[in-house]
C-alpha cells in the first residue's frame, strides 16, 4: 500500500508537530533510532497498536527545530481527533509535541501539496555567548547594520538559480527556487529572520544566513549578495551558519485543505 494512495477502509490523517532539534540526528529516520521522525513512528505505533509510516512537509537537519512540521499518514484507526493528539503526546519525548490532527482528502501530500514552506533564524547579537538560550538561538558578537541587511537580503528575492547556497548533499532536481520575502527585524539583542519560498534547498537558509552576517558586519558590501548568485558555486558564498537558531516554521497550503499555519510556539519566538 502507498501512502499516497490510501486502501479502502483506510483514512488520511495530518499532523503538526513542533520539536526541539538539538538532541536528534535531524528529522530523517536513521538506523540509530535518534530522529525526529523514529520518535514520532514510535509513539504513532504505540497509541495506534500498529505500525504507521509518516511523510513530512520538510526534512530538517541535526539541531534544526520545527514549530509546525507537517506530516501524513494513513491508518484503519478511528479515533477523535484531539485523541491522536493527547495520545501521541503521552508516548513523545518532552521536546517534542503533536500540536494538531486534521483528516485530509486521499490526494493530500504532507510535502507534494504544499504551496510554500517558511524558516526563521534567530540570532543573538551579544559579546557573550549564548547561555539560558543555548541551542535556540544563532549568535555573533559582531555588531549588524540593519540597513546592509535589508539591502542585501533584497537582491536574494525572486527566482534565481541558488547553486551558490547549495549542500553538495542536496537532493533537490533543480538548484532553482523562488525566494518569495526576507523580513529582518531586531528585539532588543535578538535579530530575526524570516524567509519564505516556494521550497528550500538543503543548507540553503544557513548558508544565506552565512552571507548575511558578513554583510550585516561590514566584511562585505550589499551588492556582494548578488556576485554570490550569480556565481552558482558554493566555494563564492561564506561558510555555512550554525543550525541551533533555525526553525522550520512549516508549510502552507491551499485553503481547501483547512490545515493550521500558526502554534503557540511561534508566539513564544520573539
Amino acid at each position: 500500500m502507498s501512502l499516497a494512495e490510501p486502501s479502502r477502509g483506510l483514512q488520511r490523517l495530518a499532523l503538526g508537530i513542533s520539536y526541539r532539534g538539538d538532541l536528534y540526528h535531524g528529522w530523517q529516520s536513521q538506523p540509530d533510532g535518534q530522529t525526529v521522525q523514529d520518535k514520532l513512528e514510535a509513539a504513532l505505533a504505540d497509541f495506534a497498536a500498529e505500525p504507521v509510516s509518516t511523510v513530512c512537509a520538510g526534512r530538517t537537519d541535526t539541531g534544526v527545530h520545527g514549530l509546525n512540521q507537517v506530516v501524513h499518514f494513513d491508518t484503519a484507526l478511528r479515533r477523535e481527533h484531539y485523541s491522536w493528539v493527547r495520545g501521541s503526546n503521552r508516548y513523545l519525548p518532552p521536546d517534542i509535541a503533536v500540536q494538531w490532527c486534521r483528516p485530509v482528502t486521499a490526494d493530500f501530500h504532507a510535502r507534494n501539496s504544499a504551496r510554500g514552506r517558511r524558516y526563521r533564524y534567530l540570532l543573538l547579537q551579544s559579546a557573550v555567548r549564548p547561555a539560558i538560550e543555548r541551542g535556540a538561538c544563532g549568535w555573533t558578537f559582531r555588531t549588524l547594520d540593519l540597513a546592509a541587511l535589508r539591502a542585501a537580503a533584497a537582491l536574494l528575492i525572486g527566482e534565481f538559480d541558488f547553486s551558490s547556497f547549495r549542500s553538495s548533499q542536496c537532493q533537490a532536481l533543480s538548484p532553482v527556487k523562488q525566494i518569495r520575502s526576507i523580513e529582518i527585524s531586531r528585539h532588543g539583542a535578538y535579530w530575526r529572520f524570516d524567509f519564505e519560498a516556494s521550497a528550500f534547498l538543503h543548507h540553503m537558509v544557513r548558508n544565506i544566513m552565512g552571507c548575511l552576517i558578513a554583510v550585516g558586519c561590514g566584511s562585505r558590501p550589499p551588492a556582494w549578495i548578488a556576485e554570490v548568485v550569480a556565481a552558482r558555486s558554493r566555494d563564492a558564498a561564506a561558510p555555512t551558519f550554525a543550525p541551533e537558531g533555525l526553525y522550520f516554521v512549516g508549510p502552507h497550503y491551499d485553503a481547501r485543505h483547512a490545515l493550521p499555519e500558526h502554534t503557540a510556539a511561534m508566539d513564544w519566538l520573539v
